[in-house]
């Protein structure tokens, strides 16, 4: 068992979990109450993920964190090492190549609330973020964390992306996903086995514990 390899994909994923859980929700709500013109494009960039071979996918991050790239050599001159082939860029690209996952589930649990329910918020005098906080929010619950749970269950098992960008360096960015694969090419059919296992333990009590947490929630609301 590789455990190096699996707290750096739980890092991973949780790292990827927090700063997407601002972008979700407050991206979520824009596309789920604002109405513009090019929204249906922009919705399309955020699903594109979904339909892109990670490695396609990757190959243009990895060209995008390059040492040439602006982006690269910015944080090659502020940091003193590239961006690719690093934890750091695993986070991001992980970020990037979870959009759709962390927003489109939220921005249902946001079309979800009745405008009525907004309404009043608005009447009774909150300020949008209050409203967002106090009355939003709890009736989003479901549809946010769906999105959190969706977020950290893909990049647990994100295999294409994280060899692209990162490559397969213990300790820095081999992934648990990698170190399975790792295993397999070196017919150690039992290590691969055991780590299969845990990453499928893992991913369930992850999903269990969301149903339970919202059914609480659900609860407490009604």
């Amino acid at each position: 068992m590789d455990w190096t390899a699996l707290w750096l994909s739980l890092r991973l994923a949780t790292w990827t979990v927090v700063i997407l859980l601002p972008v979700a929700v407050f991206m979520g709500r824009f596309l789920a109450y604002r109405q513009f013109g090019g929204k249906g494009l922009v919705e399309a960039l955020v699903m594109l993920p979904l339909v892109l071979p990670p490695t396609v996918f990757g190959f243009y991050l990895l060209v995008a964190f390059g040492r040439n790239s602006p982006v690269g050599g910015l944080w090659q001159n502020l940091f003193g090492h590239q961006l690719v082939f690093s934890f750091e860029g695993l986070v991001v690209a992980s970020v990037i190549f979870n959009l759709p996952f962390a927003i489109q589930p939220a921005q249902r649990g946001f079309e979800a609330i009745p405008a009525e329910v907004r309404e009043a918020a608005s009447c009774c005098g909150m300020s949008p973020m209050r409203s967002l906080w106090r009355i939003e929010l709890p009736l989003a619950w479901p549809g946010v964390m769906t999105a959190m749970v969706l977020t950290f269950a893909h990049t647990l098992g994100e295999f294409g992306i994280v060899l692209m960008v990162g490559g397969s360096i213990p300790g820095e960015t081999k992934t648990i996903a990698i170190a399975i694969y790792d295993r397999v090419q070196g017919f150690d059919d039992r290590g691969a086995a055991t780590m299969s296992a845990v990453l499928v333990a893992i991913s369930l009590f992850t999903i269990s514990l969301t149903y339970w947490l919202s059914t609480r929630v659900g609860r407490r609301l009604s």
